[in-house]
């Protein structure tokens, strides 16, 4: 049965329609044209559709829109925060189809909110932070790179 869920959507509250199996990348992308979200396993194996709910990153393919009940940050509503990670993507050659750039950002914002630790453990802890996310054109160590980067820098 198709009812009626209220959401926080980028800083902005929404009354999408759902039914209690859609999930909150369908809704995000049909109802609310939010790009970033990509469909691509839609089985939570691909990290396409990352999304922060409540500030923890969440694949949007397998969670249900009904269920949700925090405020929901997609790429689009990073903002001035993600700046400087992708210019570091960029400078780094962290993407390159770009299919999977959104969920990965999302993914490295939430990372670098969090004490992320110095020296020899940096890299290991973002390239472990960062294993939920696929991406079959590059690789990762760009991607890696980039968030150490920012890390490095951030401290």
């Amino acid at each position: 049965m198709t009812g009626t869920t209220d959401l926080v959507v980028n800083g902005e509250r929404v009354t999408v329609r759902a039914d209690a199996r859609t999930s909150l990348a369908r809704v995000l992308r049909e109802q609310l044209r939010c790009t970033s979200v990509k469909l691509a396993c839609e089985r939570g194996e691909c990290g396409a559709c990352t999304v922060l709910v409540g500030g923890v990153p969440r694949m949007a393919c397998v969670t249900p829109a009904r269920l949700v009940g925090r405020e929901v940050v997609t790429a689009e509503g990073l903002g001035e925060e993600a700046r400087d990670l992708q210019e570091a993507f960029a400078d780094h050659g962290a993407f390159q189809c770009g299919f999977c750039t959104a969920g990965q950002l999302v993914h490295a914002v939430a990372v670098l909110r969090g004490p992320v630790p110095g020296g020899a453990e940096l890299e290991p802890y973002v390239r472990r932070r960062l294993s939920g996310n696929i991406c079959r054109c590059t690789g990762y160590n760009g991607l890696v790179d980039a968030v150490c980067a920012v890390a490095e820098a951030r401290a």
